[in-house]
This record gives structure tokens, C-alpha cells and sequence, in this order.
């Protein structure tokens, strides 16, 4: 089984933004202001598995309030807001500003300056919460891809992306291990060209790693995938 902390993925299970109506698994309770959190964020974040709310949200949630938190945020102002309790119990992300952590208090587990947006808290949460942490947020999506291998040139779909990698659907089977070519264009224009990885199978796909993509072509996929996770939010 592949460890995705390096961009891949849980050959399990495939991170899909939570259905319309549904509770998102994991309580995360903030202390801290709206505007520490770059606009939307909260929202995108609800639809990839995690409740952000705010103190007097949790206790007043029919589904959440009879729930301990899995993980504190707090602005670094109000780190004295969040109960001392056991060794054991949730840490806390810290949101600062740029000169970071500037506390000894052992249940700071992680830190991001004010404000915080959705790539860089995604990867905190993960980290402290999910089994097999993902490093950057996954889109479902169908986008017309090409996989060159060699000489070789062959059809393909983009299934699910990410700034790191993608799950592709091709017209003849991937080998794993295998390094290849892949290219596929966004909506607006932008094409993307990558050496990638086949690192693991979900047949009929199989996921990829991209390797040494340009930072301004990963940067248009982070843009392209936070569209899309706020697409809903926005209709």
C-alpha cells in the first residue's frame, strides 16, 4: 500500500468532497476571527471532510455538540481560550503572523500565518488528522488527457486532480512504476505538460505522480482545483 504522503494516494479509499446534507467527519473548533481565514476556505474545507466552527457553533450544533473536537485552531491571541486538559488530547494549529510560533505551549502542534487558505490548512489537517495524509486537495473532474511512453502516444481522461497528481483513465493499461508523459489542458486555456509516475491502481485507472512540474503550471492547478471545490459555494 502506497504511503500518499508525497502527493499520492490511499489505494483504498478516494478522498471525494462530502454529499450535499451530510456531516462532514471531523470537528475542528476555532478560536479565531472569519477574516483569519482567507474567503471560502471554511466552506471548501466543510465539503472535504471538516467542520470548522466556531466555539458557540459547536455548542449550539445538533450534530456536533455532543462531540469532542478531533483538532483546536486558535489565532495566536487567543491560545488561552483553548481548555488545558490531558497529555492525549487534540493539539492545536496555531495562525500567526508572519514571524511564526512564538509560544513554548507543548500543545501547538502546527502553525500558519493569518490568513489562512485552503492549500496550506488542507495539508496541516491532513497531517494531524487523516491516516494516510494528502498533501494538497483533489478535484473529480473529466478533462481529455495524452500519456506518451517512449515512442508511444495514446488517449486518455483526467479523472481527479491535484497540484501533485492526478488519477488517469487511459485506453491501455499503465504499468506501474512506469515514467511517462502526460499532458491535458484546463478550462481557460491553460495546457499542462509533465514527466509523471504510475504509482498505484484503481482499475480501470491508475494514479499518477507528477514529477518536476513547473511551479507556474502547478500553481494553475491549485487555482483550478480551488475553483472547482467552491464552484457549489458559489452557485
Amino acid at each position: 500500500m502506497l504511503n500518499p504522503a508525497s502527493g499520492g494516494a490511499d489505494t483504498t479509499r478516494m478522498q471525494v468532497p462530502v454529499s450535499e446534507g451530510m456531516a462532514p467527519p471531523y470537528l475542528v473548533v476555532c478560536h479565531a476571527r472569519p477574516e483569519c481565514f482567507v474567503p471560502l476556505t471554511k466552506n471548501i474545507l466543510a465539503r472535504l471532510g471538516y467542520a470548522l466552527l466556531a466555539p458557540e457553533e459547536w455548542k449550539e450544533s445538533p450534530v456536533y455538540a455532543s462531540r469532542e473536537p478531533h483538532l483546536w485552531i486558535a489565532d495566536e491571541q487567543r491560545l488561552e481560550e483553548i481548555p488545558t486538559r490531558s497529555p492525549g488530547d487534540p493539539g492545536v494549529l496555531l495562525l500567526t503572523g508572519r514571524q511564526g510560533v512564538q509560544t513554548p505551549d507543548p500543545r501547538v502542534v502546527g502553525a500558519i500565518h493569518k490568513p489562512a487558505g485552503l492549500h496550506e490548512l488542507y495539508r496541516l489537517l491532513q497531517r494531524q488528522l487523516a491516516e494516510w495524509p494528502r498533501s494538497a486537495p483533489r478535484l473529480p473532474t473529466r478533462l481529455e488527457a495524452r500519456v506518451r511512453r517512449d515512442d508511444e502516444e495514446w488517449p486518455a481522461a483526467v479523472l481527479s486532480l491535484s497540484e501533485n497528481g492526478c488519477l488517469l483513465e487511459a485506453t491501455r493499461p499503465l504499468p506501474l512504476g512506469a515514467d511517462l508523459e502526460v499532458s491535458f489542458g484546463l478550462p481557460g486555456g491553460e495546457r499542462v505538460s509533465t514527466r509523471a509516475a504510475s504509482t498505484y491502481e484503481l482499475p480501470p485507472a491508475t494514479g499518477l505522480v507528477f514529477e518536476a512540474i513547473a511551479p507556474g503550471l502547478r500553481a494553475a492547478i491549485a487555482e483550478y482545483v480551488e475553483q472547482g471545490l467552491a464552484a457549489p459555494l458559489r452557485a
